[in-house]
């Protein structure tokens, strides 16, 4: 995965996000609404600098890996996809509504998690090898204690 570069820094912001329709309802099973959800998600993203690295669109949930820029909170793109997304999909389909009647189409709930292509342990491993002069986080700990 490439790194991103800014004006005073050098990194990598990738996630996984998932989120599913609210009761976990198979709304989704239509391939037009598949196809039009994809579409706002890439578009939405786009117009926000945030880059889908993947994308999947089961019946009643959304698997998604993107790229966020430092300047991105986790959340904010998060419950940003998800509000332009249903809001699509509602104006696209008004029978959703009938499902839906208060307006919620995707639950509540999301999955996150920080991926990329290198490992916690070989991550920590690398910090312990710094510098052999550096105390251990045990030994940060015990003196903190």
């Amino acid at each position: 995965m490439n790194l991103v570069v800014s004006a005073h820094g050098v990194g990598q912001l990738v996630f996984h996000f998932e989120w599913c329709t609210k009761y976990r309802y198979k709304v989704l099973r239509q391939l037009r609404f598949k196809d039009l959800l994809a579409q706002v998600i890439i578009r939405e993203a786009e117009e926000h600098g945030v880059a889908v690295l993947e994308l999947g669109v089961q019946d009643e949930h959304v698997h998604l890996v993107v790229g966020l820029r430092p300047t991105h909170s986790v959340s904010g793109a998060f419950e940003h996809l998800k509000t332009k997304s249903a809001q699509a999909l509602f104006e696209a389909e008004p029978k959703f509504r009938l499902r839906y009647p208060r307006g919620h189409f995707w639950s509540p709930g999301k999955f996150y998690r920080t991926v990329g292509d290198v490992d916690l342990e070989t991550t920590r491993a690398y910090v312990r090898a710094q510098d052999h002069r550096q105390h251990t986080l045990a030994e940060y700990q015990a003196q903190a204690a």
